[in-house]
């Protein structure tokens, strides 16, 4: 019987890891940022309303979001937003949040001020 709970337990905290934010932080320049698991940088994009992306299509090619599995559940100051094709993605403080293609390893920052319009995720 405990086997059975125990295993229980574990598969419990498994599945409520995957609900969480996919995010890590990192320094940057003396900044706390975050980061995808893999190390790569967060962005928000200034084009977007609290709980909507307005990045899709070629954007969403350009700038990936950093997408939710159709179950996540809001976690502290992350939040899932409903996207245009009806696919969740992750938003931090309701600002959607994406990735750079042109970052190309874990800690570029490419993205950073593209446009005017493209922003590191900062932590806070």
């Amino acid at each position: 019987m405990r086997t059975v709970i125990g295993l229980a337990a574990l598969l419990w905290c498994a599945t409520a890891a995957f609900a969480a934010p996919p995010v890590r932080t990192a320094d940057h320049a003396g900044e706390q940022i975050f980061t995808d698991v893999k190390g790569m940088t967060l962005y928000t994009f200034d084009k977007d309303k609290p709980g909507k992306s307005n990045c899709n299509s070629e954007c969403a090619a350009n700038w990936p979001p950093l997408m939710a599995a159709a179950d996540a559940k809001p976690e502290g100051n992350w939040t899932v937003v409903t996207r245009e094709d009806g696919k969740k993605m992750w938003a931090h403080d309701g600002r959607p949040v994406y990735r750079f293609s042109g970052d190309k390893k874990p800690g570029d920052t490419k993205g950073n001020g593209f446009g005017g319009a493209w922003h590191l995720v900062k932590v806070h």
